[in-house]
């Protein structure tokens, strides 16, 4: 057993939110801080005052017409309830076409929960509005891996093991994993990516100068390209999507 799944499950749904969402929404040219300008000002406080728990919003680095972010809930029931009273509430009836009027498309979502006790998002002593936020460099950095449904839990096993491990050892720990939640989507009026079935491991950087030296350091090492690498790849169903994500002042991460 490893040191991560020592920690019971009792305990990790306390510490973690046991349902969470990967939301990219696309957005017209140039429209996103004015997205992100709403967001932060009037969407966050709000949201989290029925219940969820809004993880962090950002730039997508590569993507200047991305906005991306996570929020998270105690289980799928507790999802349809915050949901409902959101999204039927007065603060969504109020701002919502001022956001909706940014986004092309915000149907690409992914409903994810850990891969395995306390590989969630620890948020623990996150403040918000810091004022060295708006000067910080921070990266953080989401690998999309899609994986073959009949060979999931051998992909999970076997990134625990031996992938975390490699990515502390080059400077990167892992700052958390997830999995598609295959529940049902109760709350359809939000659309969820049903058909996908992915791992998400999210690391963070204290610049994106240092991803790139990490990512240097990771592919010349022979124990990652000649031998990790080609197992963890057998298990692939699609390619690898990677996100570049820089947190907006409000993010918690």
């Amino acid at each position: 057993m490893s040191e991560h799944s020592s920690v019971t499950l009792a305990t990790a749904t306390e510490l973690f939110s046991a349902v969470v969402e990967l939301r990219q929404y696309t957005l017209h040219p140039g429209r996103r801080d004015e997205l992100i300008d709403v967001f932060d000002t009037h969407l966050v406080e709000t949201q989290e005052a029925t219940g969820m728990k809004v993880i962090a919003q950002f730039r997508d680095l590569d993507r200047p017409d991305h906005f991306v972010w996570l929020r998270g809930f105690d289980d799928m029931a507790a999802r349809k309830a915050a949901l409902e009273a959101f999204y039927g509430g007065p603060v969504w009836a109020a701002h919502k076409d001022a956001a909706n009027a940014t986004m092309i498309d915000s149907d690409d979502v992914l409903l994810l929960k850990p891969a395995w006790p306390a590989s969630g998002f620890d948020l623990s002593g996150k403040v918000r509005d810091l004022p060295e936020k708006a000067q910080a460099e921070t990266l953080i950095t989401a690998t999309i891996c899609h994986i073959t449904p009949a060979s999931e839990a051998e992909f999970i096993a076997l990134f625990e093991s031996e992938t975390i491990p490699l990515l502390a050892r080059l400077g990167a720990p892992l700052l958390a994993g997830f999995v598609t939640e295959h529940a049902e989507n109760t709350f359809p009026r939000l659309p969820v990516r049903i058909s996908e079935n992915v791992l998400i491991a999210f690391q963070i950087f204290e610049s994106a100068k240092a991803h790139a030296l990490y990512e240097a350091a990771l592919y010349s090492d022979p124990s990652w390209v000649d031998g990790l690498l080609p197992r963890l790849l057998s298990h692939f169903s699609g390619p690898v999507q990677r996100l570049r994500l820089v947190p907006t002042q409000r993010s918690l991460l």
